[in-house]
């Protein structure tokens, strides 16, 4: 079966940077990734090259930085006062979690330190960077109408109290 919008895709995948050989991230020998095409729930450059994929097939799909995680912003780098940080034992390179204006979760890296100062990075971690995937594709299967009214594979809720939640 072809890959069409409104499908449900299963995949089993590992993340290098494009040239490099560092495994960021894989599911390899875990469930597969779930998702419903045309929802936005990969990256752009993934989702566009995966549609020419079919069940079964696997392929090493290099996305660029524009079509994964945009480009570095530096705009998005800030220096804020140490006290900011109080009782956190900081690290360069660390995560750390905080509420954006809007009440979502925001995620900055810790990018350098000093007794006065804290310079933080909004940027994903994998911005400016071009990925490779090696992916195979597990399932194919046309998405239910409740997953795509919800957008969430499996419907994101049930009716009948089977998931628990009756």
């Amino acid at each position: 079966m072809a890959i069409a919008e409104n499908s449900v895709v299963s995949i089993e995948y590992e993340l290098t940077e494009a040239g490099g050989s560092d495994i960021i991230d894989s599911n390899k020998g875990q469930a597969p990734l779930d998702f419903i095409t045309g929802k936005g729930h990969i990256i752009p450059g993934l989702e566009k090259e995966l549609v020419n994929l079919e069940k079964g097939e696997s392929s090493d799909i290099k996305v660029d930085a524009s079509e994964a995680y945009g480009e570095m912003n530096p705009e998005a780098v800030e220096t804020l006062p140490r006290e900011q940080f109080a009782g956190l034992e900081l690290e360069k390179g660390m995560q750390l979690y905080g509420q954006g204006e809007n009440g979502e979760t925001v995620t900055v890296t810790v990018k350098d330190f000093d007794d006065n100062n804290v310079t933080i990075d909004y940027n994903h971690p994998l911005a400016g960077k071009n990925l490779m995937f090696s992916v195979t594709v597990v399932d194919v299967r046309d998405a239910t109408e409740d997953e795509i009214a919800t957008g969430q594979v499996g419907g994101g809720h049930c009716d009948d109290g089977s998931c628990g939640c009756g």
